[in-house]
């Protein structure tokens, strides 16, 4: 994406957005240049400043100065950083059932360094409603946080204070996760895909509506390898190295996008995009996203205030072409809850001021 110009007084610097991540109430950017910043709500401390206070528009994370980090995520009310360089990973907002990973449930206003993780070469984290995952370089799991329905994969209910090696998947080299409000979701090095946590509406993609303790594999796609998956609240949705793309579980409001309101159990093709080759998907609360190869948007599911993007506020239950969007090439995709967010664009910052604004 390029480093940030260099400024001069009197002149904006520009950044290039290089990721994104969206909260329940909150967002976080990281931009080039080594800035990290965040706005929206902070009652619990999830925007890293220091304090409470609402921020309406981006405002750098001052404690993340020169940490070097590489990716950001967030989870309904806590945030996570990871810098590669400095094999360091940093967690903040609120702290109920041990998501930051620090030995207690306490809330952090700012970044602090996890522990358990310094010094590990971390490749991914996932962030659910409460809970979080970790992949190791080696392809091993580690996972903490809220677990009442085993959504950690350790084989009991028992919340999780620090991170801790999720076992069974020893010996199986795990590329990526994803991590909904109470279930979780793994794609291994083999193009296997595995779910486990909450399963009441058949979001793991298992057959029934039973939770899972560990890891269960999800046998109902033939001859198809997966390669990426990503989570709604109560679905799921995976793409196959074919960029055939699937979706199971919760439907009310459409966001399996198979043209119904019905629960699927285990992962069906979208039809409506068969013939289209899926490089990027993201679930919402209650809708979902897909990014072509061709850099189109498709949106569908529950679209009460616009959040689709089709141009009314109708759910939607079958993909939808984001017709405004068609002239612009996009690189990431993140909803989370009633928010959809993309990123085509570059921010400017002046060089008197912490503000970024798109």
């Amino acid at each position: 994406m390029g480093d940030a110009k260099a400024s001069t007084s009197g002149e904006r610097v520009r950044r290039r957005v290089l990721a994104l991540s969206a909260g329940a109430s909150h967002t976080v950017a990281l931009l080039s240049g080594d800035v990290v910043c965040s706005w929206g709500r902070s009652e619990d401390g999830q925007l890293g400043h220091g304090d409470a206070e609402e921020r309406h528009l981006p405002t750098i994370i001052s404690a993340l100065n020169d940490c070097e980090i590489s990716s950001i995520t967030c989870g309904a009310d806590h945030t996570t950083a990871r810098s590669d360089s400095t094999k360091t990973v940093y967690s903040w907002g609120w702290g109920d059932f041990g998501r930051l990973g620090h030995g207690n449930s306490s809330d952090l206003f700012i970044p602090h360094s996890i522990k358990a993780l310094k010094g590990l070469e971390i490749k991914q984290i996932a962030c659910g409603d409460s809970h979080c995952l970790a992949i190791t370089a080696d392809g091993e799991v580690l996972s903490w946080g809220r677990n009442q329905n085993g959504q950690l994969g350790l084989g009991h209910t028992e919340d999780v204070l620090v991170p801790h090696k999720v076992t069974a998947f020893e010996g199986v080299a795990v590329k990526m996760l994803a991590a909904g409000a109470e279930h979780t979701t793994a794609v291994t090095e083999n193009g296997k895909l595995y779910g486990w946590g909450w399963g009441r509406y058949g979001n793991l993609g298992l057959g029934d509506r039973e939770d899972r303790l560990v890891p269960g594999e999800v046998a109902a796609i033939a001859g198809e390898l997966m390669k990426t998956v990503a989570c709604g609240w109560r679905h799921t949705i995976a793409v196959a190295e074919s960029g055939n793309i699937y979706t199971f579980g919760w439907s009310k409001y459409g966001q399996l996008g198979h043209g119904d309101f019905a629960d699927h159990l285990v992962p069906h093709k979208v039809q409506s995009l068969k013939d289209k080759k899926i490089q990027a998907i993201t679930g919402g609360w209650r809708h979902t996203f897909a990014l072509d190869t061709e850099g189109r948007l498709y949106g569908w599911g529950w679209n009460k205030f616009g959040q689709v993007g089709c141009g009314n506020m109708e759910d939607q239950n079958s993909p939808q072409l984001v017709k405004a969007l068609v002239d612009q090439v996009f690189c990431r995709k993140n909803s989370v809850q009633n928010t959809s967010c993309v990123i085509p664009c570059s921010w400017w910052q002046s060089p008197d001021d912490s503000t970024k604004r798109i």
